[in-house]
């Protein structure tokens, strides 16, 4: 009988049984010795190429009857049937309990994270007093409000101006860190010259470049399109990535920005040749509190959190940022900006 054919033939229940001779002594309507005859002469058969179930062996050798033969097959289907209908209720239900404990654990999980972010907020705001109290004292000496100072001391007070700054930087950044998604960020968008904004971002970091031997440039045309964006917010962000890309970088190095017109929005370009980053780690950069040398004598400090707020306040404005990079070659970090309507 050919393969087609054999498929084309109908399928005996007896084929579904598993067991059937023993199920048959056990309901003593057989006896073990003829059973073993049974199957015997169904081994004969095949080896004659002429196989043959063990119902047909039975009834050839006129040891069972086929309605008894029917009868007891069909009761093993049912039993069988009733086997499945059982597992499949005991399978649903280790389904609803295991998704009722990962909702469970979804909701601790929401409910962790939003203490983590409102801790953050608190703090932030707590440190916020002392820090300020500080500033005032500080520049108080530095304006020799309080008595002149010697020289050592002035230069004292110029190392403790520039802790308080980034410190209260750092104070910044967890406050906006508190807000846990891209959505929580409330934007107040308007009309703004992209321009003012990277020029107030350039001047900032002017002397850090220059601390670190790293070239700051950019190119953008004049009639640059007036960008519909939360000027602070974008502040912030650009901040952060021109903060990374001169962190990150090396003696001689370069970090240049541009921005472009394109498609009724505005695209922006933050390169370097830094050390760049490994492709199957790009991702892992985005995370908060994330550096690719996580050790306590990493050469590189910060907090981790910089492309984080950036990636943000970029998803904030409808956008996505976009980062590509080589390993000791530099990375690019691009996104668009909203043209405004005006």
């Amino acid at each position: 009988m050919g393969s087609d054919e054999a498929r084309n033939q109908p399928i005996s229940p007896e084929v579904l049984v598993p067991r059937l001779g023993d199920s048959l002594v056990e309901k003593e309507l057989l006896s073990r010795e003829d059973l073993q005859r049974a199957l015997a002469y169904q081994r004969e058969r095949t080896e004659a190429g002429e196989p043959i179930l063990l119902g047909q062996a039975l009834i050839a050798l006129g040891l069972i009857d086929r309605p008894t033969l029917d009868e007891t097959v069909t009761e093993q289907i049912s039993a069988l049937q009733e086997a499945l209908r059982q597992s499949n209720v005991r399978l649903e239900q280790r389904v609803a309990e295991r998704t009722a404990e990962l909702q469970e654990a979804l909701d601790q999980l929401t409910k962790l994270n939003r203490l983590k972010s409102d801790f953050i907020s608190n703090m932030s705001h707590e440190l916020r007093t002392p820090l300020a109290h500080m500033v005032g004292y500080i520049d108080l000496l530095e304006e020799e409000a309080l008595g002149p100072l010697a020289p050592e001391q002035a230069q004292a007070v110029g190392v403790l101006q520039k802790s308080y700054r980034q410190l209260g930087t750092l104070i910044d950044n967890l406050l906006f860190l508190s807000f846990d998604s891209a959505e929580a960020l409330h934007l107040m968008p308007a009309p703004t010259r992209l321009q003012d904004l990277i020029h107030i971002v350039f001047t900032k970091y002017q002397d850090q470049a220059e601390k670190a031997q790293v070239a700051l440039s950019q190119d953008m045309p004049d009639q640059l399109p007036l960008c519909e964006i939360d000027a602070e917010k974008m502040e912030w962000a650009l901040s952060q990535l021109l903060d990374n890309a001169i962190k990150f970088n090396r003696p001689e190095g370069r970090v240049h920005l541009s921005a472009r017109s394109k498609n009724g929005r505005v695209q922006v370009l933050v390169a370097d040749t830094g050390i760049g980053i490994p492709e199957d780690r790009l991702e892992e950069v985005l995370l908060p509190f994330t550096q690719l040398d996580g050790s306590s004598t990493r050469r590189y400090g910060g907090a981790g959190i910089g492309l984080t707020l950036a990636k943000r306040v970029v998803e904030a404005h409808g956008s996505r940022l976009k980062i590509e990079s080589q390993p000791q070659k530099g990375t690019r970090i691009s996104f668009s900006l909203p043209q405004a309507s005006v």
